[in-house]
Order: structure tokens, then C-alpha cells, then sequence
């Protein structure tokens, strides 16, 4: 916190959370140190680049009043995380019952011995997305690739690797899907042509039943006729 003799000023750093194309913002907390009322105004030597809110304003005897600076996204961040940026408050002692409609700029003028204080703060970029830190008995070259548990069993990580480009990556999946639909084809004759096998197996065993069907009765034929002769030999020769 910074003390000066009519406000006190907290943080004494800007800290935004940097992140490239994301607005971020933080905020100041200015508190009168008097009983009178105190004018205040905050300048920067980026305007183009910084939104403060209110970037005027009265701060009543013993109260407490908010700042906000809110930075434009970035689309690209500075050498180092280092930004060169300032800001500068100016107070001074204002009109009895004042209000921010009564701020002027002649206000904050270093004229007839009048007293203004001014605090310059600098800007400090922080990470939005820090890395993670490494765990806990890991070494530098292990492979992520397997962990082995108390128990001794190995289990299989979750983790891969894309190698190639895009065009290749989908030439070897239009290589994978020519494959499963020649399969299919393949699959797919050879049921038809197990189908037509059974056709003419069934049909073969049909022929097969009816030629035995048909030998059978010759046989009985051949048979009675043989009885037949007998017979008529037996009568012929008791005549």
C-alpha cells in the first residue's frame, strides 16, 4: 500500500493476468486519508491500450473508491513478459460536497503553491495459464506411456502420437476404409457362394434318395419274377 497524505493506494502495481486476444483487468483501491473530499484523476502513457473506470472521480472524507483498468486483448505478447506501460494518480484537495461533475483539469494544475500528489505505478503482466509443475518423482526422459502400479500390473497410457501431416493422416484413412469395404465385399460372395453349395448339395441328396428308392423296386420285380418261374417249373413237372 502506498501512503500519501490524502489517499492511500492499494495495490502499488498493476497486475494483469496476460493472455493474447483476451481482455483482462484489475483494480485499484483508493482510500481518503482526510476529512475533506479528494479529487483524484489517473493518466497512462498507453490510452489506446488501457479502459479506466473512473478514470475521475471525488473520494468522500474516510471513504473507500474503486478503480478498474481493463487492457485491450493483445495479439501478441512483449520480450520477456516485461511491459513498459504507466500509469500516474493525481489527487488533490477538492470543493466541499464536490462530485465528478466538478472536475476539471485546471484542478490538477501545480499552480499558487497548490498541493497535488501524484503516485506513478507500473504495469506487470502474469501468466494466465502457468505449467504445470512436474510430479512428484518423475525423471527427466521416462515415457509417459506405461505406469506400473504396487501390484506389479502395467497398464496401457491413455496417450498417443499423431505422426504426418493432415494429408496424410487422411490418405491412410482412405486407405483403412477401401480395406473394410473389400472385406465386406469378400464376406459377403463367399456367404452367396456357401448358399449355392448347399442348394446343390440338398439337390444331390434328392437324386441320391429317389436312384434308391428306384433300385428297391427292381429288385422286388426281379424277385417275384424269379418266384413266378419257379412256381410254373414246380406245377409243369407234376403234370
Amino acid at each position: 500500500m502506498t501512503t500519501g497524505d490524502l489517499l492511500n493506494i492499494h495495490p502499488t502495481e498493476l497486475k494483469f493476468p496476460f493472455e493474447l486476444k483476451k481482455q483482462s483487468s484489475c483494480s485499484l483501491q483508493l482510500t481518503n486519508k482526510t476529512d475533506q473530499y479528494v479529487a483524484f484523476k489517473v493518466k497512462t502513457t498507453n490510452p489506446k491500450k488501457y479502459c479506466v473506470r473512473p478514470n475521475t472521480g471525488v473520494v468522500l472524507p474516510g471513504a473507500t473508491c474503486n478503480v478498474t483498468v481493463t487492457m485491450q486483448a493483445q495479439k501478441e505478447a512483449p520480450p520477456d513478459m516485461q511491459c513498459k506501460d504507466k500509469f500516474l494518480l493525481q489527487s488533490v484537495v477538492a470543493p466541499t460536497a464536490a462530485t465528478a461533475k466538478d472536475i476539471t483539469t485546471e484542478m490538477f494544475n501545480k499552480v499558487d503553491g497548490k498541493v497535488v500528489e501524484e503516485f506513478k505505478l507500473r504495469v506487470v503482466y502474469i501468466p494466465a495459464n502457468p505449467p504445470s509443475p512436474v510430479p512428484e518423482g518423475s525423471e527427466e526422459g521416462s515415457s509417459p506411456r506405461a505406469s506400473v502400479h504396487e501390484n506389479g500390473n502395467q497398464n496401457t497410457s491413455l496417450f498417443c502420437t499423431v505422426k504426418g501431416s493432415p494429408e496424410e493422416a487422411k490418405e491412410e484413412a482412405l486407405e483403412a476404409w477401401s480395406m473394410v469395404t473389400k472385406l465386406t465385399e469378400e464376406r459377403a460372395s463367399a456367404l452367396q457362394q456357401n448358399q449355392k453349395l448347399r442348394q446343390e448339395l440338398e439337390l444331390v441328396r434328392k437324386e441320391i434318395s429317389k436312384s434308391r428308392a428306384g433300385g428297391i423296386s427292381l429288385f422286388f420285380v426281379v424277385v417275384l419274377v424269379g418266384l413266378i418261374g419257379i412256381l410254373l417249373g414246380y406245377f409243369v413237372k407234376r403234370t
